[in-house]
């Protein structure tokens, strides 16, 4: 429908296109503002952020400037409810007296500074930890690099595309060297999507070459729990009987290793010296 305003110009109200707003918190602010400036247009209200307030009517206005007095005030006013009827009332407290589209937008987007600098932080780690370990999936690995270079730019860090293009190549798999290496030894410069091109020609070669075999994940041989094979073995019966051992030889009556007591001269002696038969007492070892 059409909202109608005294005068030529009218402003369009389209309700069927409207988007969704999630309700501002703590935690949502971009995903909030993204979606409220994209109604805004939508809805025609944005005409109160794109101009300036025109100023103040007097009897000496223009029907000209009437009208668009009119028209700045209706987008305006229209503009600051959609916006305050998305703010949980804890953050819309310290705006909730701000009439202007504009210095609300800016109020409460220094409210989410702090908010802002942490998911900076955020993006950034996650962008300079990505690396691709596989030869496949270079088009989707480069397009979340690309994503977050372009969320670090709504919140005022530039990362150069031609820096996007090096730092994406770095985190290649090392089967993509002899890629990165004519890439560097040629003068000619990729765009972000030039590059993803590129990646996919040659993710197709290598996969060609090197067969589906060369992409299966490794995996280290489990260490089964329980009993060690030999002790396992051994319990069942199974313990393979190792070379004969022989026993030791020790002399009861001198404590010496080496013979039997049968054997041993100091005790043949003390049988001697007994008057004992050696034959007969000699068994008893």
């Amino acid at each position: 429908m059409m909202f109608k305003i005294n005068g030529p110009v009218t402003l369009p109200i389209t309700q069927s296109i409207t988007i969704d707003i999630p309700i501002l918190t703590d935690d949502n602010h971009k995903e909030w503002k993204d979606a409220v400036l994209l109604n805004l247009e939508i809805l025609g209200f944005d005409y109160a952020i794109r101009n300036e307030k025109p100023a103040e009517l007097t009897a000496e206005s223009t029907e000209e400037q009437k009208t668009l007095y009119e028209r700045w005030t209706t987008a305006n006013h229209l503009g600051v409810f959609l916006i305050k009827s998305k703010i949980v009332r804890e953050i819309r407290g310290p705006v909730d007296e701000i009439e202007e589209i504009k210095p609300l937008l800016t109020a409460i987007d220094e409210q989410f500074v702090d908010a802002n600098k942490s998911l900076a932080s955020t993006l950034i780690m996650k962008f300079i930890n990505m690396r691709l370990s596989t030869v496949k999936g270079t088009r989707k690995h480069i397009m979340q690099l690309r994503d977050i270079a372009a969320q670090l730019k709504n919140l005022k860090i530039i990362l150069p595309d031609a820096f996007v293009v090096h730092f994406a190549l770095n985190t290649l798999s090392q089967e993509y060297s002899a890629f990165k290496i004519s890439y560097n030894t040629h003068n000619e410069e990729w765009s972000i999507n030039e590059l993803i091109t590129m990646c996919t020609q040659e993710e197709t070669r290598l996969v060609t070459e090197l067969g589906e075999s060369a992409f299966m994940a490794t995996t280290r041989p489990k260490i089964k729990s329980g009993k060690p094979k030999g002790l396992a073995m051994a319990a069942k019966g199974k313990l393979t009987p190792k070379a004969d051992i022989k026993k030791i030889q020790k002399c009861f009556f001198c404590k010496k290793k080496g013979h039997m007591k049968k054997d041993c001269i100091k005790f043949q002696k003390w049988m001697s010296e007994k008057g004992y038969d050696k034959t007969e007492t000699a068994v008893g070892n």
